[in-house]
């Protein structure tokens, strides 16, 4: 896979006119992290060297340095005994996660053929187990600390939101489980009449007064920890152990690492429409002024909006797989 694979996003660069990068972390079973991290260093040119009991590293690789570990929360404990015992126990349930620095769009592409490596060694997705509740997540720095760079693409999200989860399902594993909770309507209904030139911190706030935890698959709070990190530690407590970066994270995307059709491309798209959405001024208007028509003071179903929605796109062409009327 080449970075052509990548489209580039609409804002191509951050406020210092560099290509803006991605973060990638990847969950999956079936390997070990010892396994994972030979074969990551064997595919990419680098050097597998266990750190710290059972997480790994991968060094000088040609995306630089990538964590593979096991991802529970008891992997850092003091206490060996537990962190063991925790390990052991959980480790038909537990994904290994690989975690990588920022990449260019090229990167995300060597990444991406790295996965099929994965793949071919026997790395397992979502669909191979009732309790796989794996993902991938984006880490896709913002393009400014303006409303272009923060308050749309969080708007357009919120906006398609619905549509996205039912023209793209995510596996039923990660239904069930807390990370897949879709934004409350008073959040969305209060981010649409703050509109799309409203500040970042006016959104924040909002952000902060309705949606604040990690449970979304849109998750701001490493983002607004970086725009002022005292305010997210007033509303949620979590700010120190929050890793404050100026990126979104996206978090919505199961993994199907297995099955040889999905690529880390399919994903990326998944974002690149959301960033598409925000940068149509019109469209973003259009569906901000349909989403407060279709909603009044209690919503009591969602499914009609995702279609309307949809309908919206799909007139603006937006919309994979289905035809402009």
């Amino acid at each position: 896979m080449n970075a052509k694979s990548f489209q580039p996003l609409p804002i191509e660069t951050n406020a210092a006119g560099d290509e803006r990068l991605t973060g990638v972390e990847v969950e999956f079973a079936g390997l070990t992290e010892a396994d994972a991290a030979h074969i990551l260093a064997n595919a990419l040119h680098g050097r597998a060297r266990q750190t710290d009991g059972h997480d790994w590293m991968v060094e000088d690789s040609d995306l630089g340095d990538i964590e593979v570990y096991r991802d529970a929360g008891w992997r850092k404990s003091s206490h060996v005994v537990l962190r063991e015992a925790g390990l052991r126990l959980g480790r038909d349930v537990i994904p290994v996660e690989l975690v990588t620095k920022p990449l260019d769009r090229a990167g995300l592409a060597k990444l991406s053929s790295a996965c099929d490596v994965l793949r071919d060694a026997g790395a397992e997705g979502s669909r191979q187990g009732v309790l796989y509740g794996f993902g991938v997540h984006l880490n896709v720095e913002i393009s400014g600390e303006d409303a272009a760079g923060i308050t749309r693409p969080l708007l357009a999200y919120a906006l398609i939101e619905d549509w996205l989860r039912r023209a793209m399902p995510i596996d039923l594993s990660r239904r069930l489980l807390p990370f897949t909770a879709p934004y409350a309507t008073s959040a969305v209904r209060a981010l649409a009449g703050a509109g799309p030139d409203a500040p970042p911190r006016e959104v924040m706030k909002i952000y902060l007064d309705r949606a604040a935890d990690r449970n979304h698959g849109l998750d701001m709070l490493p983002l607004f920890a970086h725009l002022d990190a005292a305010a997210v530690e007033a509303a949620t407590g979590q700010a120190k152990a929050l890793k404050a970066r100026p990126a979104f994270h996206f978090r919505l995307p199961d993994c199907r690492i297995d099955e040889p059709e999905w690529s880390l491309a399919h994903e990326w798209e998944r974002w690149r429409l959301v960033e598409r959405v925000a940068h149509d001024r019109a469209l973003l208007d259009t569906l901000v002024t349909a989403w407060l028509d279709d909603h009044g003071l209690v919503t009591f179903s969602r499914s009609g909006w995702a279609e309307r929605a949809g309908d919206i796109l799909t007139v603006a062409g937006l919309a994979p797989g289905r035809e402009a009327a």
